[in-house]
């Protein structure tokens, strides 16, 4: 006997299924299943994987989605056919357009109509075996509204009223003409899955599993079921029409696609030809004395493929959205593969120069492959909602839509969640959620509990630890993407459903980003970057401060004391190479012109790292080993980074000029690198790859060495077109704080957030610079930080009197807001405030406005000192102008301390316009051996050290094998430690401190790298 499942809910039903879509079909088909539907509530979210899943297994996929209706009753609808599925795409987006955002209204009114390709079963059966009073009456409505395609679905669980709900069903099927067929409705692959099912059904409710006892299901019988079982259960005819209605779902969801927008090609014009004009006008911007006959040819050979994939509409598109924002001046680049199409170059969607890059096309766009191009660009980040708009306004939100992203459950939430449905003590969950990994896997958690000291060994915690490890990794909810959208020619609720996101005004597919692909749905990705925020205002400071005009093309090249900055890693703020690891590649990088920093921006990743391919390129660049290449071949793939491979690019060439494969073959083997890991997909490309190399003479050593490279590449590796277009921000903003570096910190802290730092370490570190702050001022302070002159004068264009000083901004005071600062504006405009009566009058402040600017300090050139201003502040009261206002004389209030008033600063602004914490604890540190980090720095190698800092970053990244990096600042310096996995475990609760630790260690410097190898690390307040 075999049987096909008709009604399934995969895990991204959300807190329902608890099966991944891979687990369920390998199980349906080990049991010997004829077919599987994926039946997700009101979604089609995990179709896409559900059908990887189903070429995977060689079982077919039936799509369909249960619906919950109005009155109750709950139907399961299927699609035969290509109109079955648009029809209900269409249907799960009305039901999800009247409904807030993780919720939906379907009606019964939404089967009236022609539904043509839908199938229909009546979910006869509910959770406790009972067949609903009302079913008879539900049938009958069934029956009249999808005549011939209907179906009463009988799902019997072991329970013991299952025989009479087999006869009941029985009697309505033959009264209302539906014929009965069996069904399981499956929230799990296996029984073992029953507790997890239980508690994220609790966390779907809202309440603890005692709590939730009745709203549970009454057995584990809701697992795909050996067709014996099956068989004892049903009549034959029941399991027989499962075959039946499997047998009519014939869907290819392979031929779904979807054309892009021609709005912006004029009326009469071809796609095609519209493209080649735009190419050759750009072309000629770009060359103006003439286009190189390599570019030229390349441009032939991009146009007319991608004519033969016909995705003229989709580049088109992109240009439409770029375009734009060039028009409104907001910086944007392209980036990732496209920047390998010269094409993208002429259209001006990405600016990586193809003369001074090793493009490869096919990177970007493949015949072979059989999937869209992937377009990212990156805009202002401050500016991206005006080109959202833009979308929205250009192509309807019929037809622009966002992706989705799964959101799935990580050590801390799925801790918190479990802790809730286990029903124990909130601040007991809220500890042990603390002491999780934030982006950790579930095999750190054991250790993360034992750190607590918490006594795991209970029975609470034992089925604490073991629940929280399945969730980790399970679909949470449906999330909005930061920037994927799908655009296209007709609307996008007959291709896949759409829903509304939670933010106002934005709609999203139900289709993952990463899921497009499968489907070859066109997206173009519209990021956001602080960095291009923080370069535009750059460039706006530069221009009213310093008159000078600059934009990124005026950018000098190759500029010797930028290059001197980076090889001293002097790079906080600076685009890509601002980490700590960075840092601590650059002086051994000795980076000397553009495409060593195109290196340097790929270098410090996971796939070059596990690759081991670090430590030979800088060997080989340090001249301490020589180059070597088995083949001219080889050599030419390899020798522009020294016979070390470091970018995707050259993995893939070296497949091909070593191994004989094509150029789409070599792509199919880059897409591989980041799905092995998940899918074991590698093994194909091994024997290949191997065979290939051996045929052209190679060792077999060799190959396995290249195979081994190609592994790591797995975990992450960029593309050398991605790294090129990141190094030009890298590079521009690295010369910006070069030249202009009080201009550039203004600029940083007016594009918050962005970047690797706080808005305090860029002020401290800066102040290391000789590059003075000012607090925030209401007589002087703009919205933004802006520059003045030494003692307060305004910055004049060409003032070269003294260094520039950073005033800050009142955005910078935390709670301020924007419609108050801007009332404040309006009226010093007119005249210069008096006093604090006068600026509460004149600018409408009121006693939620006035304490936070006396708090900030920002009220001291109107009252005086912190403690003054507080105090006048709260005696404003608001009064009618006519009256003016009354403030009573402040009494003589003794001025703060300098502690005081750091922590003034810090409970305002979340930063301080001068000094910092340590310099205040270090006179309590003298006699104490305790050295400066700037002594540290400075002190011979291999000298024992004790130190004493705030822990400005921790990281412990995966390919690190558990170490532990620290970057300890004070006063003076910043400095690196490095913490072996055995001291970090032994100090986990000082590396996680808020407060100044003492580090005792060896001082280590290495290639013009410096670090401090702790042998112990103590809070400062348990000395």
């Amino acid at each position: 006997m075999t049987y096909a499942e008709l009604h399934c809910l995969s895990s991204l039903s959300f807190l329902r299924g608890v099966a991944s879509a891979r687990v369920l079909f390998e199980r349906a088909a080990a049991l010997g299943y004829h077919a599987l539907a994926i039946t997700d509530e009101c979604s089609f979210a995990g179709i896409v994987r559900a059908l990887e899943a189903s070429r995977a297994t060689g079982l077919p996929l039936i799509v369909g989605t249960e619906l919950a209706l109005e009155d109750g009753a709950r139907l399961v609808l299927l699609a035969e056919d290509r109109a079955g599925y648009a029809t209900l795409c269409r249907l799960i987006t009305a039901a999800r357009a009247r409904a807030p955002k993780g919720r939906y209204e379907a009606r019964w009114s939404d089967l009236e109509g022609d539904h043509v390709g839908v199938l229909a079963l009546l979910c006869a059966v509910d959770r406790h075996g009972a067949v609903p009073a009302a079913c008879r009456g539900w049938a009958a409505r069934l029956a009249t509204m999808l005549p011939g395609g209907a179906w009463l679905g009988v799902e019997l669980h072991r329970g013991d009223r299952d025989a009479e709900a087999l006869a009941t069903c029985t009697g309505i099927g033959a009264a209302t003409g539906l014929p009965l067929v069996a069904a399981g409705d499956v929230h799990m692959a296996t029984r073992s899955q029953r507790a997890l099912q239980d508690t994220v059904t609790t966390i779907r409710l809202g309440k603890s599993v005692t709590a939730a006892a009745g709203e549970l299901f009454p057995n584990g019988e809701r697992h795909l079921r050996a067709p014996t079982d099956l068989a004892a259960l049903y009549p034959p005819a029941l399991i027989a029409e499962t075959l039946r209605i499997a047998a009519r779902c014939r869907l290819d969801l392979g031929t779904l696609g979807c054309r892009p927008p021609l709005d912006s090609v004029p009326a009469g014009v071809a796609p095609a030809a519209w493209l080649r004009a735009l190419v050759a006008e750009g072309a000629a911007r770009r060359w103006p004395n003439g286009v190189p006959a390599p570019q030229a040819a390349q441009i032939d050979h991009e146009l007319a493929l991608i004519a033969d994939l016909g995705y003229e509409a989709f580049f088109l598109t992109v240009h439409d959205i770029v375009a734009f924002a060039r028009s409104r001046q907001i910086l944007c680049q392209g980036r990732g593969s496209a920047a390998n199409s010269v094409v993208c170059y002429a259209l001006g969607i990405t600016e990586v120069d193809p003369e001074r890059g090793h493009l490869l096309f096919e990177r970007f766009l493949s015949k072979e492959r059989h999937e869209p191009p992937d377009i990212d660009v990156d805009f202002e980040h401050e500016r991206r909602e005006e080109v959202i708009q833009f979308i929205y306004a250009r192509y309807g939100r019929d037809r622009a839509a966002l992706t989705a992203a799964i959101t799935t459950y990580r050590p801390r939430s799925a801790v918190r969640d479990v802790g809730r449905a286990l029903d124990l003590d909130p601040d007991l969950i809220d500890r042990l959620a603390r002491a999780m990994d934030g982006w950790g896997d579930a095999a750190t958690m054991p250790t993360r509990l034992a750190e607590t000291g918490i006594d795991t060994d209970t029975p609470a915690m034992r089925r604490l630890l073991v629940l929280a490890m399945q969730l980790v990794g399970t679909p949470r909810h449906l999330s909005q993407h930061v920037g994927g959208f799908v655009i296209s020619a007709a609307p996008l609720a007959e291709l896949v459903p759409v829903e509304p996101a939670t933010m106002e005004g934005r709609t999203i597919i139900q289709y993952d980003k990463n899921d497009l692909s499968t489907l070859g749905l066109l997206k173009v990705d519209i990021l956001a970057l602080g960095m291009l925020s923080a370069l535009r205002r750059t460039f706006d400071l530069i221009r009213r401060h310093h008159g000078v005009s600059l934009s990124m093309a005026d950018i000098p090249a190759e500029d010797p004391a930028t290059y001197a900055m980076l090889r001293r890693a002097d790079t906080v703020g600076v685009f890509q190479v601002e980490s700590r690891a960075q840092m601590a590649m650059l002086p051994r990088m000795r980076p000397q012109c553009f495409y060593d920093l195109v290196v340097q921006t790929a270098i410090i990743r996971p796939g070059p790292i596990q690759g081991g391919m670090v430590h030979p390129y800088l060997r080989r660049r340090q001249g301490r080993e020589a180059p070597s290449y088995p083949s001219e071949a080889v050599k030419g793939v390899l020798e522009r980074t020294l016979g070390v491979p470091i970018f995707q690019e050259q993995v893939m060439q070296l497949a091909v000029v070593a191994a004989g494969f094509s150029a789409g073959e070599a792509d199919q083997l880059r897409r591989s690198m980041g799905a092995w890991e998940r899918h074991g997909t590698m093994e194909h490309f091994r024997t290949r790859l191997l065979a290939g190399m051996a045929e052209r003479g190679y060792t077999e050593g060799f190959a396995e060495q290249v195979f081994e490279m190609i592994l790591g590449f797995g975990a992450y590796g960029f593309p050398e077109s991605h790294a090129a277009s990141f190094a030009l921000l890298a590079y521009a903003s690295a010369w910006l704080r070069a030249h202009y570096p009080a201009a550039f910190l203004a600029a940083l802290l007016n594009a918050q957030p962005a970047g690797f730092y706080t808005r305090d370490q860029l002020l401290q570190d800066a102040r290391r610079h000789g590059i003075a702050t000012r607090p925030p001022d209401v007589n002087v302070s703009g919205w933004d930080s802006h520059l003045e002159g030494p003692g307060g004068r305004p910055l004049q264009p060409g003032d070269v009197r003294g260094a520039p000083v950073v005033r800050l901004g009142l955005r910078e005071i935390s709670g301020f807001r924007v419609d108050s600062a801007a009332r404040l504006l309006a009226a010093r405009s007119e005249m210069r405030f008096n006093d604090v009566a006068d600026l509460a009058r004149r600018a409408a402040l009121d006693q939620r406005d006035l304490p936070l600017l006396a708090d900030a300090g920002a009220l001291a050139g109107l009252a005086g000192h912190r403690h003054v201003s507080r105090w006048v502040a709260s005696g404003i009261e608001a009064t009618l102008p006519l009256f003016g206002s009354t403030v009573e004389a402040a009494p003589m209030l003794r001025p703060p301390t300098p502690g005081e008033d750091m922590a003034a600063n810090y409970a305002a602004m979340g930063l301080t316009p001068a000094g910092h914490p340590m310099a205040l604890v270090r006179p309590a540190l003298a006699g104490r051996g305790v050295a400066t980090l700037d002594e540290a720095r400075r002190a011979p190698h291999q000298r024992r050290m004790r130190v004493v800092g705030l822990i400005g970053l921790r990281q412990r990244p995966p390919a690190a094998r558990g170490v532990t990096f620290l970057t300890l600042e004070d006063e003076t310096a910043w400095l690196n430690v490095v913490v072996w996995p055995d001291l970090a475990e032994e100090c986990a609760i000082a590396l996680r401190s808020g407060g100044p630790v003492r580090v005792d260690g060896r001082i280590e410097h290495v290639d013009g790298v410096t670090h401090l190898i702790a042998a112990h690390v103590a809070r400062l307040d348990r000395d």
